[in-house]
């Protein structure tokens, strides 16, 4: 029987973008998803399983009936104000279902594993770009919940033959340039999906948190990398391991940032109209700047991103939002 990639949280905004990637280039799939802020049209090309990664008996049967050989783990819970009025939400289905999942992958000797994790791991780094080596210092649940992921990660992958690449996303934006797929999360908080949101009229305003930052404009400085090129880390992330590659953590961003200001300008620019903005005070926890310094991935794992551009990123996340398929 040929092997499969399990990918929990496939239905997903950003599973469902390495779904549609690996099925594109021949990859047999198998989703796991509970749909609870996923969506099934959004599984192009895939086995969609609707349940949980905390189910054993139902994530041990999925291994067995498809030959899995590398699974990549994208399920969880992922709104940071919410992982702090509800912390044992996160621990409970980030950290405790990534434990349920790696004692099922080590039982069937599953050779590969891919997890998501964030660059929130860092909490407020000291630093202006932050390298995989920057210590980490989670600032809420959501970053500790990650966190403590990767360290079960690690130390099964140091204890058994299990292999794999840690992924720190920076902040992700945009949608599959086709329109085919894309970010319909409920209540999103990501700022470029929210102010496109504003701007066609879903939302009454955007609000800007924190306008005295010591930066060139006052506003918070982000990383921002185009779903796409993201889910192509991952496809890189696979054939490196396929390959030999040794366990590994990569940061997943441009290198470069782009002020609260300078995004909602050019969210402003691409759709042709002013957007309502509402200055607000700082929010508890948001760095003044989060880059990443992200050499390791291109040398390492040969990743070239295609989509470096802004005004591209806003662009496909607007055609989206105008026409969204679910």
């Amino acid at each position: 029987m040929s092997k499969f990639i399990l990918v929990t949280g496939g239905a997903g905004y950003i599973g469902s973008h390495v779904v549609r990637q690996l099925t594109t280039a021949g990859r047999q799939v198998v989703v796991l998803d509970n749909l609870s802020t996923g969506f099934k049209e959004a599984v192009i090309g895939a086995d969609l399983v609707i349940g949980d990664t905390g189910d054993k008996k139902l994530v041990n049967k999925l291994l067995a009936d498809y030959n899995v050989e590398t699974v990549m783990h994208f399920a969880a819970h992922t709104i940071v104000p919410e992982s702090v009025s509800n912390p044992l939400k996160y621990y409970g289905n980030n950290t405790c279902c990534t434990r349920n999942l790696l004692e099922c992958c080590s039982a069937a000797d599953v050779k590969h594993f891919i997890f998501s994790s964030t660059a929130a791991v860092y909490g407020i780094p000291e630093v202006e770009m932050t390298a995989e080596d920057t210590p980490t210092a989670p600032i809420n649940p959501y970053g500790m919940s990650k966190l403590m992921s990767e360290i079960m990660l690690r130390d099964l992958s140091a204890a058994t033959p299990l292999r794999h690449v840690i992924l720190r996303y920076f902040n992700v934006a945009g949608s599959n340039p086709d329109g085919e797929i894309g970010q319909s999360t409920e209540k999103a908080t990501l700022l470029i999906k929210v102010a496109c949101e504003a701007a066609l009229g879903k939302r009454e305003s955007i609000s800007i948190f924190g306008t005295d930052y010591d930066t060139k404009d006052g506003t918070g400085i982000r990383d921002y990398i185009h779903v796409e090129d993201l889910a192509d880390a991952h496809i890189k992330a696979l054939e490196y391991l396929e390959n030999g590659g040794k366990s590994s953590t990569f940061n997943c961003g441009y290198g470069h940032g782009y002020s609260v200001r300078e995004v909602l300008d050019t969210v402003e620019k691409v759709h042709g109209e002013q957007l309502n903005i509402v200055e607000e005070p700082r929010r508890a926890g948001d760095p003044p700047m989060l880059i990443a310094k992200a050499d390791r991935i291109r040398e390492i794992l040969k990743w070239e991103p295609r989509y470096d551009d802004l005004a591209f990123i806003v662009k496909t996340s607007l055609d989206w939002e105008k026409n969204r398929h679910y």
